[in-house]
C-alpha cells in the first residue's frame, strides 16, 4: 500500500507518515473470529514487571488467525482484506463453500473474489498452501511451520518472504528474510507469496502520541537518572557511563551482549547464519 503523508501543520506532522490502506476493503471484523485481549502492562503472573515501557493504548480484539490452513481440498472465496491492529500484515477473511469463515495472512496480490485452497492439489499461487515437498524449488512462501500440524510460524510480518532453495529427501533449505538459511522438514505447510502491505517498514510514527495510543510508554536514558536508578546515572553534566560497557538498569550486560546458548539444539538446522560472509 503506498504511504501518506500530510502538510507539515504541527512539528510532529511534518514527519508523520500513514499507509492509505488502498488494500484494505473490508471495514468492520467478522465478530465470530474475535476474542478480547486484556493488557496486563508487561505485568506477569506475580504482577511484576517483566517487560518495561508498557501500559495504556487502545482497546483492541484480537482476530483468530487459521495459521494451520487444515481445511484441506475445500476451495474458498476471499470475501475481503482487512486491517488487524495486532500486527504489521493485512488479514484476509475466506469463506468456504460450507458456510465456515476464517481469517489468514493476506498474501501480496489476493484480492476480493480470489479462490485459495490448501492440500496437495493447489496450484502455486499467493494464498495457497502445499506441504513443502509439493513445492517448486525457487519459490517465495511465508507461515511457514517448524513441525508438522503445529501451524506456521516463521516469515508472518508485513512484506516477509522465505525462498525454498533446495530439497534433499525428506529435508529442504528455505532462506528467510534475514539471510539466514535453514533446514525443515519437507512434511511442513508453507504458503505460497510474500505476505502483504509490503510498505510498513516505511510508515515513520512521527509523534509520541501514537506510540501511547500503541500501549508503548516512554524509555528514559540511564544516564539521565541519578546513580541510585541506573547504574549509568549521576556525574556533572554528560558523563561516561563509567564502565567497560553499558549495562542494564539491574547490572547486567546489554548492547551486543549475545544470549543465545553456545549449544543450542536448533544449532543442527542452521545451514547458514544471518549477516554471514
Amino acid at each position: 500500500m503506498p504511504i501518506k503523508s500530510f502538510k507539515p501543520t504541527t512539528p510532529s506532522r511534518r514527519h508523520m507518515t500513514v499507509s492509505d490502506f488502498s488494500e484494505v476493503t473490508k471495514k468492520t471484523p467478522e465478530k465470530s473470529l474475535l476474542l478480547p485481549v486484556r493488557h496486563h502492562a508487561g505485568r506477569n503472573s506475580y504482577g511484576r514487571i517483566t517487560v518495561r515501557h508498557r501500559g495504556g493504548g487502545e482497546k483492541r480484539k484480537y482476530r483468530i488467525i487459521d495459521y494451520k490452513r487444515d481445511k484441506c481440498d475445500s476451495p474458498a472465496v476471499v470475501a475481503g482484506i482487512e486491517y488487524d491492529p495486532n500486527r504489521s500484515a493485512n488479514i484476509a477473511l475466506l469463506v468456504y463453500p460450507d458456510g465456515e469463515k476464517r481469517y489468514i495472512l493476506a498474501p501480496l496480490g489476493l484480492r476480493d473474489g480470489d479462490s485459495v485452497t490448501s492440500g496437495a492439489g493447489a496450484d502455486i499461487k499467493p494464498g495457497n498452501c502445499l506441504v513443502i515437498a509439493d513445492i517448486p524449488v525457487g519459490t517465495f512462501i511465508h507461515n511457514i511451520e517448524l513441525s508438522p500440524g503445529r501451524g506456521g510460524q516463521m516469515v508472518r510480518s508485513a512484506g516477509a518472504a522465505a525462498q525454498l532453495m533446495a530439497k534433499d529427501g525428506s529435508l529442504a533449505q528455505v532462506r528467510l528474510p534475514s539471510g539466514e538459511v535453514r533446514i525443515v522438514r519437507c512434511n511442513c505447510k508453507a504458503t505460497i507469496g510474500q505476505v502483504g502491505n509490503i510498505e510498513h517498514e516505511n510508515i515513520s510514527i512521527g509523534k509520541a502520541g501514537r506510540k501511547r495510543h500503541m500501549g508503548i510508554r516512554p524509555t528514559v536514558r540511564g544516564s539521565a537518572m541519578n546513580p541510585c536508578d541506573h547504574p549509568h546515572g549521576g556525574g556533572e553534566g554528560k558523563s561516561p557511563i563509567g564502565r567497560p560497557g553499558p549495562v542494564t538498569p539491574w547490572g547486567k550486560p546489554t548492547l551486543g551482549y549475545k544470549t543465545r546458548k553456545k549449544r543450542n539444539p536448533n544449532d543442527k538446522y542452521i545451514v547458514k547464519r544471518r549477516g554471514a560472509k
